[in-house]
């Protein structure tokens, strides 16, 4: 695993939530931001695997626009920014699968187990991101 990837996901599994950003172009054009708490993140193959649901509007958000962005703070550590093109295409392995589903199922989410249709990963593509600090740094993470 490639260090900066293995700080994102420290990073993103040390906090109870992190923040995912989508947005959604309204029948008028307009374009609406929807941001909203994730908590699962896990290595796989160098890449970050993340989990959702098939029949959330998070996922349907995402396949019109992939473009989303993640932010979490960590007292002390600053925050975290990154961003990329939700790959939708679910390549978990076995074991993600198995620790998304158990994840997912103690935060109340019902699923008939780590292979029920609904429960699905996807991954970034062309993922930027950046240790940020109060004094104005961006330190950006080579991925």
């Amino acid at each position: 695993m490639e260090d900066a990837t293995k700080l994102i996901v420290d990073y993103l599994t040390s906090v109870p939530a992190w923040y995912l950003a989508t947005a959604e172009v309204a029948g008028d054009g307009t374009v609406q931001p929807h941001v909203r708490p994730f908590s699962f993140a896990m290595e796989q193959d160098g890449r970050i695997q993340f989990c959702t649901a098939t029949t959330k509007d998070v996922y349907r958000e995402m396949a019109a626009n992939p473009q989303v962005e993640l932010t979490a703070w960590k007292p002390g550590s600053g925050w975290i920014i990154m961003r990329g093109a939700a790959n939708l295409a679910d390549t978990a392995s076995p074991e993600v699968r198995l620790a998304g589903f158990q994840h997912m199922a103690g935060l109340g989410e019902c699923y008939s187990g780590p292979d029920d249709a609904d429960l699905t990963f996807f991954t970034l593509d062309n993922p930027q991101a950046w240790l940020c600090d109060i004094d104005g740094s961006w330190q950006p993470l080579s991925l």
